[in-house]
């Protein structure tokens, strides 16, 4: 288990009232999923996971209770990402955390897609 940082509750209450905690990991297993799915993203792009879950550019809605896609565009690189975000509530295991369950780069079709088709819960102002 790896700790990632911390989310703001306020912003992600969009997803569930009922948020656990604030702390954000990524498990080990999560961390060879995404090596093996998304060649390349964990060891390039990993250092990005933080500011990723602190401030998302946009908070989708998935298709799994407590979970939300995040949309990020990290500036300087002008690369986009997509996280799916698994949140703990007051019915998980007490021992559970905030988990990052994929993530990936994605392109600006793909961007596109997510915003045109999808339920925006939370655009950063």
């Amino acid at each position: 288990m790896h700790s990632i940082g911390k989310i703001n509750k306020e912003i992600y209450r969009c997803i569930t009232e009922d948020i656990a905690t604030d702390e954000v990991i990524i498990t080990d297993n999560q961390i060879r999923h995404i090596m093996d799915r998304h060649p390349n993203d964990y060891e390039r792009f990993s250092s990005y996971f933080e500011e990723i879950v602190k401030n998302p550019d946009y908070i989708i809605e998935a298709n799994k209770p407590n979970t939300a896609l995040l949309l990020k565009e990290i500036i300087e690189n002008g690369e986009v990402f997509k996280t799916v975000l698994r949140l703990t509530t007051s019915k998980d295991d007490s021992s559970y955390k905030n988990s990052i369950i994929t993530f990936m780069k994605i392109d600006e079709k793909e961007w596109n897609r997510l915003l045109r088709n999808k339920t925006i819960l939370y655009k950063k102002e």
